[in-house]
């Protein structure tokens, strides 16, 4: 299992704890001799990052994409990060761990922004094809919750932070719709559990799947 690269998705609302869960599984996979490549969405490499930037820092005289403006940058910051860097690391055998992926442009840009989804779709196909995701950890917490941690951060919010409780209230059904529709694929954990206890029940998936990522 060791010389076959894996791509694993954590997807979520907002301070779900994503960010701190990938930082555990890449040391814990590492720790069994594994190459880990921890990268995040938009983002990820150089061209990907300054697509971030437009996406969520507007220019001043922009008051905000349109939702499928926005859905094409996500695409154009994915394509770049897909052919620059995890295709070529799932290819030289390293495990990939991505915070966010296709499915949050199914929950945030369709689901909550209301851009058809078949647009998304066919989208996916030209860009992403074959590089799904071989395993998909989606982080459960209540929205109020998720607030909280974010209060307690005192970082400003960015632009797809500072939207509606509603848009991120239906983020958070679309995330738990997405999991029920692939159970295949998707896995929900409770992201209201401890940062070690969530990494121990993350592994526990990896294991069952992947045969203890060995």
């Amino acid at each position: 299992m060791a010389g076959k690269g894996r791509f694993i998705t954590l997807e979520g609302g907002e301070g779900v704890g994503k960010s701190t869960l990938a930082s555990a599984l890449e040391a814990r996979l590492v720790a069994r001799g594994l190459r880990v490549v921890r990268t995040r969405e938009p983002g990820g490499t150089s061209g990907a990052e300054a697509i971030r930037r437009l996406i969520l820092s507007p220019p001043p005289n922009v008051a905000g994409w349109e939702p499928l403006a926005e859905t094409l940058l996500f695409y154009a910051a994915r394509t770049n990060h897909l052919d620059n860097l995890i295709r070529p690391s799932l290819n030289a055998g390293s495990w990939v761990i991505c915070d966010r992926f296709s499915d949050s442009t199914r929950a945030y840009q369709a689901a909550a922004g209301h851009v058809p989804g078949e647009h998304i779709e066919t989208l996916d196909k030209i860009c992403v094809g074959e590089t799904t995701p071989d395993l998909t950890l989606v982080l459960d917490l209540p929205l109020s919750a998720a607030r909280h941690r974010m209060a307690v951060r005192a970082n400003d919010k960015d632009a797809i932070e500072a939207r509606a409780q509603k848009y991120h209230e239906d983020v958070h059904q679309a995330f738990l719709a997405i999991a029920r529709a692939n159970p295949q694929r998707c896995v929900v954990l409770d992201a209201s559990a401890a940062p070690d206890a969530l990494a121990k029940a993350a592994m526990a998936v990896i294991d069952e799947r992947f045969g203890g990522g060995r």
